[in-house]
């Protein structure tokens, strides 16, 4: 079977199981092909040469489930899945991005993000028991429009960060972040509404 049957059997199975899972041997064997295929894919985008643009294009269409127009993703990437990824017109991913996808992480337009950052919207039982026993748990993660999340960022299961909204580097976003606002720290918290007072006065000069 091709590496789009493989994740398509893949998607099937999250969608039966659940956000809330124990994958049993059958299920786990049909997630890890899924995985196996995405990473092999993420293998490949990561040995492109960085001019390889319209290679590079066409692989980011194939390894995630939409991708709007001017997307670039500098390499390296890593996904689990890849088709739970949502990516809007004119975002920007600097270097080694990684993106846990067992539920969707869908990002608006206009969309920069900035080096090593880390969405993750998987996390395992709180209870060591149910732990051991392999229990996990997923939730999405939603970026609005014209979102900026600065270098080191980790965003968790269930967030949603607001349009227009800027995310300080380092930050780590434990909820949600409402538009409009800077916020920062670990946890993240809100440090101020962005205002007409921080529109650059200078002129930029296009080339």
């Amino acid at each position: 079977m091709g590496a789009m049957g493989v994740r398509g059997e893949a998607r099937a199975m999250l969608e039966r199981i659940g956000t809330r899972v124990y994958a049993g041997e059958l299920a786990w064997r049909t997630l890890r092909a899924g995985l196996d295929a995405a990473k092999d894919l993420c293998h490949e985008y990561n040995s492109l040469s960085p001019s390889q643009r319209a290679e590079q294009r066409e692989l980011l269409a194939e390894i995630c489930g939409s991708v709007g127009r001017g997307v670039h993703m500098e390499q390296p990437l890593r996904v689990d899945y890849g088709f739970n990824v949502h990516i809007g017109d004119g975002c920007y991913f600097n270097h080694d991005q990684i993106i846990l996808d067992p539920s969707p992480v869908v990002f608006g337009e206009r969309v920069y993000v900035g080096p090593g950052c880390i969405f993750s919207t998987a996390a395992h039982a709180i209870d060591p028991g149910e732990r051991g026993l392999g229990y996990e748990y997923s939730e999405p993660i939603e970026i609005g429009n014209d979102v900026w999340i600065g270098a080191r960022v980790t965003v968790l299961p269930g967030v949603s960060i607001g349009s227009g909204s800027v995310i300080g580097a380092g930050s780590i976003v434990t909820r949600d972040v409402p538009s409009g606002v800077v916020a920062v720290g670990n946890p993240c918290r809100v440090l101020r509404e962005v205002t007409e007072a921080d529109r650059d006065s200078r002129e930029f000069v296009g080339f």
